[in-house]
């Protein structure tokens, strides 16, 4: 039982390695699972991470509930607000994230996969926010992000009535890449990763970045952050070598510089 991590050609692979309750995330979890995003965040040989989860039946089932029965909170917690951060409860991660659906993602798994940049599921992946079932609501992102990326109406019903959408429900509204067999997840998720992992780093990184803040702000302001962050882009060693591998008309070699 552990949140794994595999560093392996700049990409990160983060298990949820829990399997025998369905990858659900109890307190001791929670916190190893923070502790990778940091180190995604933080470490320069990281380009990329893919998040997944241990087994057949489950990406993510979120929250293990029985763990947190009866457990007491101090009111005071509830202004820790950078405590143990995760992606999708505000950690800021610029490195592009890519979710592995393997299973089940339900309730707090399918917050997680929310907060994630790119989404390759299995063919048997299910998906749920059924929190209202439990008199309780699809937290740490999950009411605000699914309003972004799917059609109103489409992500009232799952919000709402705590339905679940297969995987190709799922693809078809657009919360998810891709769908394919179980057999070619992984291979499909690195694909990408790989893909990602020969473009210039700070590009990327300064790509996801504006189109994230650009969400919560004007056309106007968005255009001129671009212009501002394109300008200081243009004076890194990546560019130059872009440039040079263009006039030599080879692949460039890029550093994150």
């Amino acid at each position: 039982m552990s949140i794994d991590l595999d560093l392996q050609d700049g990409i990160a692979t983060i298990t949820i390695n829990r399997p025998e309750r369905r990858n659900a995330l109890d307190a001791e979890h929670y916190r190893l699972l923070s502790e990778a995003w940091v180190q995604v965040r933080d470490d320069d040989r990281i380009r990329t991470a893919i998040v997944t989860g241990a087994g057949e039946a489950a990406f993510c089932a979120g929250a293990d509930i029985k763990s947190f029965v009866g457990g007491e909170r101090a009111l005071s917690d509830l202004w820790l607000t950078q405590k143990d951060s995760l992606l999708n409860r505000g950690l800021e991660v610029w490195k592009p994230v890519i979710a592995a659906v393997n299973g089940a993602c339900v309730g707090g798994g399918m917050t997680l996969m929310l907060a994630t940049d790119l989404r390759v599921a299995s063919d048997s992946a299910f998906f749920s926010l059924a929190e209202v079932r439990r008199g309780i609501i699809a937290a740490n992102g999950g009411t605000q992000r699914i309003m972004r990326q799917m059609p109103y109406a489409i992500a009232m019903e799952m919000l709402l009535l705590g339905d679940r959408i297969d995987a190709e429900a799922a693809g078809r509204w657009g919360l998810v890449n891709r769908v394919v067999p179980r057999a070619a997840l992984m291979e499909t998720a690195r694909d990408f990763a790989e893909r990602i992992g020969r473009n210039a780093p700070l590009a990327v990184r300064a790509a996801k970045e504006l189109a994230v803040r650009g969400q919560d702000m004007t056309l106007a302001e968005g255009l001129r952050m671009e212009q501002l962050v394109n300008g200081i882009l243009h004076g890194s060693e990546d560019t130059a070598a872009a440039k040079a591998a263009f006039a030599e008309k080879r692949e460039p070699t890029f550093r994150g510089r």
